[in-house]
């Protein structure tokens, strides 16, 4: 017989926007998103979780214009998970 654990609510998010990252529909933004994820989700707070969990509402040719900077972010985005991510990509391509 199984025994029924509850899980921390925070890790099933992060568990759930890990997967999302990584299976997002297109290569490049998986590959962004999903190394992103796996740097820093298990750092961020609920608050943070909860503003990544609202970005990735966003179409993936929205995000990936805005993460490399072909486009600005409309005025509603977070600005600052943004600019993280973009920190993140920076590094990966100097190493």
């Amino acid at each position: 017989m199984s025994v029924f654990r509850p899980q921390d609510p925070l890790a099933v998010l992060r568990k759930r926007l890990r997967f999302r990252s990584w299976h997002r529909g297109t290569k490049e933004i998986d590959l962004l998103l999903g190394t992103f994820a796996d740097r820093w989700l298990d750092a961020f707070d609920e608050g943070l979780l909860l503003r990544y969990e609202a970005l990735l509402t966003h179409n993936d040719p929205d995000l990936y214009a805005w993460i490399v900077g072909d486009e600005p972010p409309p005025p509603d985005v977070d600005v600052e998970l943004l600019r993280l991510l973009k920190e993140v990509r920076i590094r990966a391509l100097n190493t």
